[in-house]
């Protein structure tokens, strides 16, 4: 779906400099959105964004740390001083989870992935909301969350935690905010093939081939666009009706 869907709005990707929040930021841009790539990688933030200009796209990009405040209020501020007002978020950035067992979890990592997967997604939240509830016009946001906030996943408990969490607050933000007609959902991928996955696969030394089966029912990985398709009817007014609410885009693996 890549028909013109988001004409005359404008939108916020974090975590946009690669993977999928990169795909997301690209499609929203092919679906006419005004599109903000936001990311704490400025070199690759900046070839999105230019990769969407050379197709005829609206993009700019901000320098974001999530985890702070005075620079998400910074994100927010851009977009609507460059393009002047903002209709979409998706709230993607994340990091890379963890890798060590409940008893013997790395407590700075454990708060440096707090600070960004849950704390960083929920000042993202708070600042799009304000300048949403402050235009009166609606919106919608969509928090990326992830498999493991609904199926646990041995080795990296911070991660897991925090992405349980996005659903949580993701379901607060939408019973608060549905009155202003403010969206606000997640989305769950599954094994995606990003640069993420691949560096865990080569973490624990598996190959696509042999773990692609035991995380998809299609026996394959996604890819970033068909996640950046989910985001992109959520964003979209076909999605009207739905808030609070997730889209497991996961191959089946939390079916089972």
């Amino acid at each position: 779906m890549t028909f013109p869907v988001l004409e005359g709005k404008v939108a916020i990707v974090t975590g946009a400099a690669m993977g999928m929040g990169e795909a997301t930021a690209k499609l929203f841009a092919a679906a006419k959105a005004k599109v903000v790539v936001a990311d704490f990688n400025e070199e690759k933030g900046q070839a999105v964004v230019e990769a969407i200009r050379a197709e005829g796209g609206e993009s700019a990009f901000v320098k974001v740390d999530i985890s702070k405040t005075e620079e998400v209020q910074a994100m927010v501020k851009f977009a609507v001083d460059t393009y002047g007002q903002l209709d979409v978020a998706v709230n993607n950035a994340a990091l890379t989870p963890d890798d060590k067992p409940a008893a013997e979890f790395d407590e700075a990592y454990w708060h440096r992935l707090m600070s960004v997967d849950l704390t960083g997604t929920a000042l993202c939240m708070k600042y799009e909301l304000q300048q949403m509830l402050k235009q009166g016009k609606g919106g919608s946001i969509i928090n990326i969350s992830s498999v493991s906030g609904f199926r646990p996943q041995p080795n990296n408990i911070a991660y897991v935690a925090a992405k349980h969490g996005v659903v949580g607050m993701t379901k607060v933000a939408a019973m608060e905010n549905g009155p202003h007609n403010i969206r606000v959902n997640t989305v769950a991928p599954g094994a995606i093939d990003t640069p993420m996955l691949r560096g865990a696969l080569d973490q624990f030394g598996f190959t696509a081939e042999e773990y692609a089966p035991q995380l998809s029912l299609l026996n394959r990985f996604g890819q970033p666009n068909e996640i950046a398709q989910a985001s992109l009817w959520l964003a979209s007014d076909a999605s009207s009706y739905v808030t609070g609410t997730t889209i497991h885009a996961d191959a089946g693996y939390t079916s089972r």
